[in-house]
């Protein structure tokens, strides 16, 4: 069991990365890889995956900062949202193509990263040593696996889900399914050119600097599109159901449960219900079929332990559904398929804390989305 190295779970951490990021200079430097030094991205994404950092804090936390550096920062956090309205809205859709063709199905290729490419070698290590990559290289590494190698992006998300501290469904099929075409029909084409404007010193070190197997772009394909997109990609007929309940109160809730999706203090079934204990499932049945690193759960168990310190935290291993009905439980209503398993025995469903709220328009891509959202 090995945890991440450079960031630890638990609100106090959560608070403290939140406290010592500046967003001045983040337009410049969110892309940068190497030096480490340099890089303007503000390891956050973990604590906002887990609700230890709610995207509407996070956005009002860079408020007074300058304009373009706040701009552009904010637009990241609305990929952040747009991820879990499109999940929300089209749920199981999003593990497949979902508007054009690309190379989906396939068990996982290690070759597909050739490791005698150094950059590819450095930001596979750095996945699964740290459990946490920039933008820019899980780009590289979701274009390398798919529009060069030709294997299927499905597997190739699920080792990112394996390992990334921030691995949620909305936010990685979403990042796979951009980056190979899927979603938009135009694939990221990675090649030495990125590699030397944001890691220099990878091509100066690599084995194959003088025969570089990405020397050159990929050529481009016409995009075919799908014949099975969702319908509600356009339109949402079921627009309460992908907002989710405001409050449903089925019976006196004697505790709190708390899901991955949401740990944080700020939880709204924690906050309605502060003399309650917290608790947490281990879904046995999940993990034993996802097989996620020990980073991850690692970070999960830093965070429970972190909440023990300020209010009593109970935590089970088994099958949700067989446990949660038990518990009479409040709990935080989340935007993901797999929270019916908790909704179904609850005794309270509290809101999920939007930063925008859901509307009914076309998602079928971030513009269109935006277009729509009020207020952004």
């Amino acid at each position: 069991m090995r945890a991440s190295p450079g960031i630890r779970g638990g609100q106090t951490s959560a608070d403290r990365a939140l406290a010592g990021f500046s967003v001045a200079g983040y337009a410049a430097r969110r892309s940068q890889v190497l030096p480490e030094t340099d890089r303007g991205a503000s390891r956050l994404s973990p604590y906002i995956r887990h609700g230890l950092l709610p995207l509407p804090r996070v956005w009002e936390h860079v408020a007074d900062g300058p304009d373009r550096d706040t701009r552009k920062f904010r637009d990241e956090l609305l990929w952040q949202e747009y991820a879990r309205h499109l999940y929300a809205r089209v749920g199981a859709a999003l593990h497949r193509n979902l508007r054009f063709a690309a190379p989906w199905a396939g068990a996982f290729e290690p070759e597909a990263w050739p490791r005698r490419m150094n950059c590819v070698d450095s930001v596979v290590s750095e996945l699964e040593t740290d459990g946490w990559l920039v933008n820019q290289t899980r780009m590289w590494l979701a274009s390398q696996y798919t529009v060069r190698s030709g294997a299927g992006w499905y597997a190739g998300q699920e080792e990112f889900y394996r390992h990334l501290l921030d691995g949620s469904r909305a936010a990685n099929l979403l990042g796979w399914q951009w980056t190979v075409g899927a979603g938009t029909g135009k694939p990221y084409g990675f090649a030495r050119w990125q590699v030397e404007k944001r890691a220099p010193q990878l091509c100066r070190d690599c084995p194959l600097a003088r025969a570089c197997p990405i020397e050159q772009f990929p050529v481009d394909a016409a995009p075919v599109p799908v014949t099975d997109a969702p319908a509600n990609l356009t339109h949402d007929p079921h627009l309460s159901a992908t907002r989710g309940p405001v409050v449903v109160r089925r019976r006196t809730p004697r505790s709190v449960l708390l899901t991955v999706d949401s740990l944080g203090d700020a939880d709204p079934a924690l906050e309605a219900h502060p003399t309650l204990p917290a608790v947490f499932v281990f879904d046995e049945p999940a993990l034993a079929r996802l097989r996620l690193s020990s980073k991850r759960l690692i970070f999960t168990v830093e965070t429970l332990q972190d909440l023990a310190r300020r209010r009593d935290v109970v935590v089970h291993r088994g099958d949700p559904r067989e446990i949660v009905p038990g518990l009479d439980a409040a709990v935080t209503s989340a935007p993901v398929p797999s929270f019916a398993r908790y909704a179904e025995g609850a005794a309270e469903l509290q809101p999920w804390p939007w930063l925008v709220a859901p509307h009914g328009g076309s998602v079928a891509s971030f513009s269109a989305w935006r277009r729509t959202s009020a207020g952004v």
